[in-house]
């Protein structure tokens, strides 16, 4: 129910309340809640916030920073209220008043309260932005998958460094040789993980011969046979550069 009045709120009063949150003077700031004195209330104060972190997710310090100015404005006249036990839009008006008098302790307050808050929003805004970062890796990461579900970065990472070289110079032959040297319950581990995560794409031969024109415009591709023992069943394996 609260989420609900918040979302109406929000959809009447946007505009309103986005100007609000742009004006810099009290006086300004007072004479706008005369005028408007429905946008004195918890939901303007919840849109602010969140409107803050969308400007330093955004990187618009300055806009935050004012906008934040404005949010502070709106807490303390709740703060206020609450004490008060009356309507916000009943003494909004003395909040100015206080605040205009230059009264050093309730500035110095609502200065740290201020200063605080923009350190929360900072706060708030790393940790979307990560999330965020964190939910585009996964997806690049699910796009390149294997056939057999693996990551061909994550299990080009884990190759023997010979192995690696193989790859980074596409040479053949080098990987043939440095799969016979290898011991073959390795070898086998390895070319699994590279099969599984379409660094090597078995029987990719039969597969590509009807279309040479493509095969020619596309990315160079290798053949090899895997292993020695591969060698005399003739199954050929096409390796790709999955880096």
């Amino acid at each position: 129910e609260k989420e609900e009045k918040h979302k109406t709120f929000v959809e009447k009063y946007e505009k309103q309340i986005k100007h609000f949150g742009m004006l810099r003077r009290w006086d300004d700031s007072q004479k706008y809640l005369s005028d408007n004195p429905h946008l004195v209330c918890e939901e303007t104060a919840n849109y602010l916030v969140i409107m803050c972190i969308d400007l330093e997710v955004e990187e618009k310090h300055a806009l935050m920073e004012q906008v934040a100015h404005q949010t502070i404005v709106m807490q303390f006249i709740l703060e206020l209220s609450k004490s008060l036990k009356v309507d916000p839009r009943g003494c909004f008006r003395q909040f100015f008043a206080k605040i205009k008098t230059a009264d050093q302790q309730y500035q110095d307050a609502f200065n740290d309260e201020l200063e605080s808050f923009k350190e929360r929003v900072r706060g708030r805004a790393k940790i979307r932005i990560e999330k965020a970062l964190k939910e585009y890796e996964e997806e690049e990461r699910q796009k390149r998958l294997g056939p057999g579900g693996l990551d061909p970065v994550e299990v080009y990472e884990t190759l023997p460094p010979e192995m690696q070289k193989c790859f980074d110079d596409k040479d053949i032959q080098m990987l043939q040789d440095a799969i016979t040297k290898m011991d073959p319950t390795e070898a086998k581990y390895h070319m699994k993980r590279c099969i599984d995560s379409g660094l090597w794409v078995p029987n990719a031969q039969a597969d590509e011969e009807g279309d040479k024109d493509k095969e020619e415009s596309d990315e160079p591709q290798y053949e090899e046979v895997k292993k020695k023992e591969a060698e005399n069943e003739g199954e050929i394996l096409t390796m790709k550069n999955g880096k």
